[in-house]
């Protein structure tokens, strides 16, 4: 399946932007689902359906819409029905229904669902309306991040003790976790493991939609190094609502120049092979199918593997006796770059993001002894651990 997953910062237009991938997309024997927590009606000219019943929009076309408050009470009321023989021994009241209103949070875990279920589809194509550009980011990030705690907090071979759990109990003097509490972990690390799949898989890719201004470009640079930092992949960066070139006005005129001036830094910063897709401002919302048409969309092209590994270790140990592991973060600013060797883990931050990335087995058995950052590359020195790495006989 490909996955599109569309973003970029709040009031681009990466809806409209998503929506004409979509239907760009949709042909004779191509099933192409959109999903979006917008309202998709006066876009596509018809209501989307939930996600577990997309509704058709036009051959080879379907759409779904999040709803996170609909998703926040059935998730809620199915863990009340697993955890009743718990809340019973507390004396707990259960909760109804019409009295639950979602909480902050509700809107990432009823999008992850919904991405959980779109990746079990029959789909050819999949086009994600995904939050502004930093929510999303935070988003993608997030099944690795909670598969992490949930490993930590509830270890998979702590079940194997389970049979002891009620001699513990009586040794320590304090309950045990309950069996459902681990069979519950288990199926959350199951979705978002599936999740966690979808997102890294070479199949899918990020589409940047941003109208060309100063505010956007400072939010494209520091988006960059997050990019990078999570292994994400840009296909296409859209400029949306282009104005016309001839503009007499002198007003107008101005707000041309901004756009060319800031189409001609965006040419040059982002890689050569990340395609750079004007979209025409239609002077108007668009509404409907026929308006999607107008606006086009940015070719589809395969994603294919990465034939190299995107974090290369140089293997310096014969010249330096060192190791390096070489990090792209383009547009990093050394002020905000961080890193923290933890055990077997290095905790990387670069902004507001943060990533804590397995060191490769190499690395594990040496010391970190340097860093710098240089040409969009932070570059880990490490020293081979004396007491750890094999001798030569």
């Amino acid at each position: 399946m490909r996955t599109v997953l569309v973003t970029g910062p709040g009031g681009a237009g990466r809806t409209t932007i998503a929506a004409a991938t979509a239907l760009a997309a949709a042909r004779p024997g191509v099933r192409v689902l959109l999903l979006s927590a917008d309202p998709l009606g006066d876009l596509l000219g018809t209501p989307a359906g939930p996600p577990d019943a997309p509704a058709p929009v036009r051959d080879g076309l379907w759409a779904a819409r999040v709803d996170s408050g609909a998703h926040f009470r059935t998730e809620t009321l199915a863990f009340q029905e697993r955890a009743a023989t718990l809340l019973d021994l507390l004396g707990a009241r259960k909760l109804a229904g019409e009295e639950l209103t979602e909480l902050p949070g509700s809107e990432q875990s009823a999008l992850l669902h919904a991405l959980r279920r779109a990746a079990t589809g029959d789909w050819d194509v999949l086009v994600v309306d995904l939050p502004p550009l930093r929510d999303a980011l935070a988003l993608l990030a997030l099944p690795e991040q909670l598969r992490r705690y949930l490993r930590r907090l509830l270890p998979q071979e702590r079940q194997a003790a389970r049979a002891l759990r009620p001699v513990m109990a009586q040794l320590a003097g304090i309950p045990m976790p309950a069996q459902w509490l681990y069979e519950t972990a288990a199926r959350w690390d199951d979705e978002l493991a599936a999740v966690q799949s979808l997102i890294e898989d070479p199949a899918t890719t990020l589409r940047l939609v941003a109208e060309p201004g100063p505010a956007a470009a400072e939010a494209l640079r520091a988006a960059r190094a997050a990019i990078a930092l999570y292994g994400l992949r840009v296909d296409t960066l859209v400029p949306n609502r282009i104005l016309p070139g001839d503009a007499a006005d002198p007003w107008l005129a101005t707000l041309v120049a901004q756009q060319r001036k800031c189409l001609d830094e965006w040419h040059e910063e982002w890689p050569a092979g990340t395609p750079v897709h004007p979209v025409a401002h239609l002077g108007r919302d668009p509404r409907g199918p026929d308006d999607l048409a107008l606006l086009g969309s940015a070719p589809e092209r395969a994603a294919e593997s990465p034939v190299e590994d995107p974090w290369p270790v140089e293997d310096r140990l014969a010249e330096e006796n060192l190791l390096v592991w070489c990090l792209p973060l383009p547009g990093a600013v050394k002020s905000e770059v961080a890193l923290v060797r933890r055990d077997d883990e290095l905790l990387l931050t670069v902004g507001p993001f943060r990533r804590i990335v397995p060191l490769p087995s190499a690395l594990r058995r040496c010391t970190v002894t340097g860093a710098a950052l240089k040409d969009g590359v932070l570059r880990v020195r490490f020293t081979p651990d004396p007491a750890l790495w094999p001798r030569a006989h």
